[in-house]
């Protein structure tokens, strides 16, 4: 095969899979850092910290396979009405072939606090004992380039396809010293709002679950234990499930296995008390044409940071 004919081929046949016009759902991305940013699946997580965050990450930048999976992300969120309520926005951008999907939303949660009067160790930041609800609505735009594929005489691949579509996502979010649970639906309208026909899009559900616990009576180091569930109509069930080990809020690492045939790994940061760097590093277990993705979440939280109130 030719150079070009190697790189229109993975191209369309993502576009085929991942935004098939007439045929099959617009496909969601997965989240590597999900569990250090969950704002960006779950509304109600809006405002659970102590202080505002804001949060840049990206994933797939890097890979050197034209047209693999990139996805870029921005977000902000802070508590209101002392933690009582919360509210945040932000932008996603994923791309994928010749396709985009980006997302600009804001989000709001209210919360019901519990007084378990839990013990843990200073360092630890959490709500002790809340159950939050949250909703979010927002824009989202694709774009399918399908000019660059070069193909002719295919009505289907004829202009190059634009759609906007409004969006309303709803999040459950329970959280404890020692454990948290949560689901969200993003996109409960799916493509009922949409300005073309012929754009299908699904509804994802994401269900995700953590424990907390420590290696030994001095608390210094907690392992994290965590589940994350995506179920998408026309896309395969996903899990996630991953293990991380944190010490004192200094660094961490972690590791897992998602159910697609690939693992993950990790390795965190924090500087300066109010900065959190972690990379992650999703490796392909299988033949797969777009390889191995790593990336990288940067937080920055306001206030105390990450040391205790």
């Amino acid at each position: 095969m030719t150079n070009q004919t190697n790189t229109i081929l993975p191209a369309l046949l993502l576009a085929l899979l991942f935004f098939g016009i007439n045929a099959s759902g617009q496909q969601t991305a997965a989240f590597p850092e999900y569990n250090y940013n969950p704002f960006l699946i779950n509304s109600a997580y809006a405002g659970m910290l102590p202080n505002a965050e804001v949060s840049i990450g990206n994933s797939g930048f890097f890979n050197q396979i034209e047209g693999s999976p990139k996805n870029f992300s921005l977000s902000l969120h802070t508590p209101l009405s002392e933690g009582k309520v919360g509210v945040g926005a932000g932008i996603i951008r994923d791309q994928i072939g010749v396709t985009t999907n980006t997302n600009v939303f804001a989000a709001y949660s209210y919360k019901i606090f519990f007084d378990f009067k839990d013990d843990r160790p200073y360092w630890q930041i959490y709500q002790p004992g809340v159950l939050s609800f949250g909703i979010t609505a927002g824009i989202q735009q694709f774009q399918d380039n399908l000019l660059e594929l070069g193909i002719v005489d295919d009505p289907n691949f004829s202009e190059n396809i634009t759609a906007t579509v409004p969006s309303i996502g709803v999040g459950f979010l329970f959280n404890h010293s020692r454990f948290y649970t949560g689901v969200s639906a993003p996109n409960i309208l799916g493509d009922k709002l949409a300005n073309r026909d012929d754009l299908r899009l699904s509804n994802p559900i994401y269900g995700y679950f953590g424990y907390r616990f420590f290696t030994n009576r001095y608390q210094e180091i907690m392992v994290k234990p965590n589940v994350l569930l995506k179920y998408e109509n026309g896309a395969p069930f996903q899990a996630d499930i991953n293990l991380a080990f944190s010490y004192k809020n200094k660094f961490e690492l972690g590791a897992g296995f998602r159910t697609s045939s690939s693992a993950n790994l990790l390795a965190g940061i924090y500087l300066f008390d109010s900065i959190r760097l972690i990379y992650h590093y999703n490796i392909a277990l299988k033949q797969n044409p777009l390889g191995n993705t790593h990336g990288f979440l940067l937080s920055y939280r306001f206030g105390e940071g990450f040391t205790s109130r």
